[in-house]
């Protein structure tokens, strides 16, 4: 476990845990603590609590505490149906810039490496004629 997120200011936390890959389906955990938050990660890395975490742990998969919010119960079952986990993880969002990015550099040296190419080509004709 690596814990990444700022935490929450005491009370009722509600938590986001991004995997470091994913298990089947899931790539996030939404949990809620009443107490103390420390000690429900400590939980988590021994694969106690929630199933999935359990699953995660016994499947060898690290996990990092992305993002906290102030929150009971409700809170947590609200962020859970509307789903988009990846929607509010820092983690998934960076991960989607660098991704994008990467993408569009390699989309412009793409093309100029093709240029590259046909050029060395050009050469290499020169030389067998």
């Amino acid at each position: 476990m690596t814990p990444a997120a700022p935490r929450a200011a005491g009370g009722p936390t509600v938590y986001l845990i991004h995997f470091d890959r994913p298990y089947r389906h899931a790539q996030h955990y939404t949990g809620w603590t009443a107490g103390d938050l420390d000690a429900r990660l400590k939980q988590h890395e021994h694969g106690a609590g929630a199933r999935l975490m359990a699953v995660i742990a016994e499947a060898g998969i690290g996990w990092t505490l992305a993002r906290t919010w102030q929150g009971s119960r409700a809170r947590e079952r609200q962020l859970k149906r509307q789903g988009g986990a990846s929607r509010r993880c820092p983690i998934c969002r960076a991960q989607a810039r660098v991704a994008s990015t990467t993408v569009a550099v390699e989309e412009v040296l793409g093309d100029t490496s093709r240029i590259g190419r046909a050029a060395a080509s050009d050469k290499s004709t020169e030389r067998s004629v």
